[in-house]
């Protein structure tokens, strides 16, 4: 069973689906609550990003709920997709647009107003103003990032999805970007779901980690009191353990922690 949560902006219930007669999710529980950072973590293929594929709508479960800030995804999508937004390093901004450009083109799409002054801060927030009038194309991979996180949270969004967007930084950059989302979580309104494959980062920056293999969750807890509480070692350790024995009966009754 899920960790109990404050507030959950992301309720999924019973999430399950499958390509013929292949299962990608099996009965998957889960909860984000407001100023919480939660993560998915994984080998390739344990159903993390087809997680953040169906919250978005971008797919259908076969079986199962999704609501965010209390709207269902299958009755009220669009009044659902309105609390939320989404970015990762394999979905880059239109490179031929300057950033500006960007930001008033998606701010239309999502219905911001005063769109000006909304972009004017998270240009600011994102320290971008000096790439306003740069094609997206045109910047670093940091830069990129940072123009796509401002993107996604040009709708004010309550509910933040994150697939393993700090994958392509260098140390320095992916610092700032993990410290600017832990104080956006922290506001008290807005959760985080997260994946990545960096232990260091899931350790710095997430309220709670769920391990997933197969398409079942199979740990969930505190990434910082985890390990110990099932044999010691590192995050990192018990994610290699997990992966090379998923289905093993030691984690199928264990379960939460």
């Amino acid at each position: 069973m899920p960790i109990s949560v404050p507030e959950p902006l992301l309720e999924i219930s019973g999430l399950s689906a499958g390509y013929g007669k292949i299962g990608v999710l099996r009965g998957i529980d889960l909860t984000v609550g407001a100023g919480e950072v939660v993560t998915l973590l994984g080998p390739n293929g344990a159903g993390k990003t087809t997680i953040i594929n169906m919250v978005l709508g971008v797919l259908r479960p076969d079986e199962g709920s999704i609501a965010i800030a209390g709207s269902d995804m299958a009755r009220q999508r669009s009044r659902a997709l309105a609390h939320a937004n989404f970015a990762a390093v394999y979905a880059q901004l239109p490179g031929n647009l300057t950033v500006l450009q960007n930001l008033r083109i998606f701010g239309l799409l999502y219905g911001v107003s005063p769109l000006a002054e909304r972009i004017e801060a998270v240009l600011e927030q994102f320290n971008l103003q000096r790439f306003r009038d740069t094609k997206c194309g045109l910047l670093s991979s940091g830069e990129q990032t940072r123009a796509c996180l401002a993107k996604a949270l040009l709708n004010h969004p309550r509910l933040l999805l994150l697939d393993e967007p700090t994958a392509s930084l260098d140390p320095s950059a992916a610092q700032e970007i993990r410290g600017t989302l832990r104080q956006l979580a922290t506001q008290g309104d807005h959760g985080v779901l997260w994946t990545s494959h960096n232990m260091n980062e899931v350790r710095e920056v997430c309220d709670r980690v769920m391990f997933l293999s197969k398409g079942k969750v199979l740990l969930e807890g505190d990434p910082k009191t985890l390990p110990a509480a099932h044999g010691g070692g590192t995050l990192e350790e018990l994610f290699i353990r997990i992966a090379r024995e998923p289905l093993s009966p030691q984690w199928a009754s264990r379960g939460a922690a």
